[in-house]
């Protein structure tokens, strides 16, 4: 499935609990985190304390300055549905054009329910016939994702979190300890029946949903389901540990093409500590949290207008435009366009190449 959307769990109850510690080291990193929250709780709720400004103004061009500073080595990024769209795959919530909104034919009592495991194990068959329309390899990697990669180049990626799981991430050069897929992926597949759980392959997966057929194990005859996460089912184990060591570390949150309502993901723009400069790079403003949700530490609390604003910066635009802008007030734009034209030619290559001999084009 080629959804880079966003798979819109975790609003409701499908929160995984964190696991413990398995070092001094770790619990040191817990620690500080606990206790850089609770400053930044008390500073931005009861006005206690002064938060350091790191950006010289809150704009882009200030971000930029920063990065060019020297200053700044740990970027995070977080991405949602946003950052695939130019690839032409469709997000959850536009109105008229997202994936929420299309899903009549699929005669389904809500549109969620796709993404729901309950309903998944009673009629499988819409997720694959929808998966069968977005599936992973149908699509190429936007000038977001090689922004991405060309900050892993340059040494200042420290991770990026994502919600989608078209794997285009992946397509266009991050590897797996680049990554945390928030929600899941394509690339492996597991059977759903808990006393059994074998592993299939992404190839094996992509054989019988183009085949039509429902995917069923062939030790037990249950259903074998991607490994994303639906709609009651916890997330990764990873994504909760490397949030630990990640996010008191990270020294710039640039949050792009997600509309910060699910959570657990959401909560993550509050992890970093209280100095962090965070940029959004979206279609509108996002994360800005009402009190008492800030109060609590959910929905991150992002501050761009008011008289206290002193460190997130919302560029309002498309992912790729946004990311263009940043790379020429860093000097890089020249060399995010030779790398995005460069990388579709070889994909297309590829594909190409695969589909003289008879094959199916590789992801």
């Amino acid at each position: 499935m080629s959804d880079a959307s966003e798979i819109p769990k975790k609003e409701e109850g499908a929160l995984a609990p964190e696991p413990e510690e398995e070092s001094d080291d770790c619990g040191e990193d817990e620690a500080t985190e606990d206790m850089e929250f609770l400053r930044n709780l008390f500073s931005r709720n009861l006005g206690i304390g002064t938060p350091d400004k790191v950006l010289d103004e809150l704009t882009l061009e200030g971000v930029a300055q920063y990065i060019k500073s020297g200053k700044c080595k740990n970027i995070v990024c977080m991405v949602g549905a946003g950052i695939s769209t130019s690839a032409g795959i469709p997000d959850f919530r536009s109105p008229g054009t997202g994936l929420y909104a299309n899903l009549q034919k699929y005669n389904l009592p809500y549109p969620e329910a796709i993404f729901q495991i309950d309903y998944f194990k009673k009629h499988p068959e819409p997720f694959f016939a929808l998966a069968r329309e977005l599936y992973p390899g149908q699509f190429k990697p936007t000038v977001c994702h090689y922004f991405m990669k060309l900050l892993k180049d340059k040494g200042l990626l420290r991770r990026c979190y994502s919600q989608n799981i078209d794997t285009l991430e992946r397509v266009a050069g991050l590897e797996g300890d680049d990554l945390i897929e928030a929600h899941g992926t394509f690339y492996t597949s597991h059977c759903v029946s808990f006393c059994c759980r074998k592993e299939y392959s992404l190839g094996w997966m992509k054989e019988k949903i183009f085949s039509d057929d429902v995917p069923r194990c062939e030790k037990c005859s249950s259903l074998v389901k991607p490994d994303i996460v639906f709609f009651g089912e916890n997330l990764p184990l990873r994504f909760f540990t490397s949030v630990k060591s990640d996010f008191p570390r990270c020294d710039l949150l640039i949050i792009m093409g997600t509309s910060l309502q699910v959570q657990p993901f959401a909560s993550l723009v509050s992890r970093v500590s209280k100095s962090c400069p965070r940029l959004l790079i979206n279609m509108e403003k996002a994360g800005q949290a009402n009190a008492l949700f800030g109060i609590l530490g959910f929905g991150g609390g992002m501050d761009f207008d008011s008289d206290k604003a002193y460190r997130d910066v919302a560029h309002i635009s498309t992912c790729d435009d946004g990311c263009l802008a940043l790379a020429d007030l860093l000097g890089w734009k020249a060399e995010l366009e030779d790398l995005v034209k460069q990388e579709h030619a070889r994909i297309d290559s590829q594909d190409q190449s695969s589909e003289s001999k008879g094959a199916p084009a590789k992801l």
